[in-house]
């Protein structure tokens, strides 16, 4: 089975902005980019996303681009939620906040938003109960840097905390073979 883990494009937000789950729009222009990453993907596949319009706008681009005729959403591939972190910059978080949980991302829950781990496990349910249970040849998921290191971590047995170990750049698509 080949899987395409895909991030999506760099969006409209400041660097240094907190912005997870928020509902934020990419850069324009898009369309080298898209055209750049659609040529790396399979013709024919099934097609996953996250819910959020970074991720959906791609997959719309995509599926125009190749024999793939529909889309599946999936909410389990939503990057992390930050809670009260969104749309903040780093900077202003408070380092009593921020410091526990940059020594411990995996297992510290930020205020009112997910840790690591908790991304990890919805991520874990929909790799076992969607993806790994097909007996499909190719896969294409377009997602978040935290969901594709979340599910390199699964495919390849890596320590979450390690998960930083796998770079993963705006537009990058990733094969992996299982």
């Amino acid at each position: 089975m080949e899987i395409y883990l895909v991030r999506h494009t760099e969006t409209v937000c400041e660097k240094g902005i907190c912005y997870g789950q928020t509902d934020v729009n990419i850069a324009e222009p898009y369309d080298l980019i898209f055209e750049s990453i659609a040529k790396q993907l399979p013709q024919d596949a099934l097609l996953y996303t996250s819910p959020l319009k970074r991720c959906v706008l791609l997959v719309k681009y995509i599926q125009q681009e190749t024999k793939i005729s529909n889309y599946k959403e999936d909410k389990r591939l939503m990057e992390m939620n930050f809670g009260d972190w969104e749309m903040k910059n780093w900077n202003e978080i408070s380092q009593e906040d921020l410091n526990p949980w940059m020594e411990d991302f995996v297992n510290i829950r930020i205020p009112n938003g997910e840790s690591f781990i908790d991304l990890h496990e919805r991520v874990t349910h929909f790799m076992k109960n969607e993806i790994l249970t097909k007996t499909t040849q190719k896969i294409i998921i377009v997602a978040h840097a935290g969901v594709v290191r979340s599910i390199l971590c699964l495919l390849n047995s890596l320590p979450l905390k390690d998960a930083f170990q796998n770079k993963v750049d705006f537009g990058q698509v990733i094969k992996v073979e299982i």
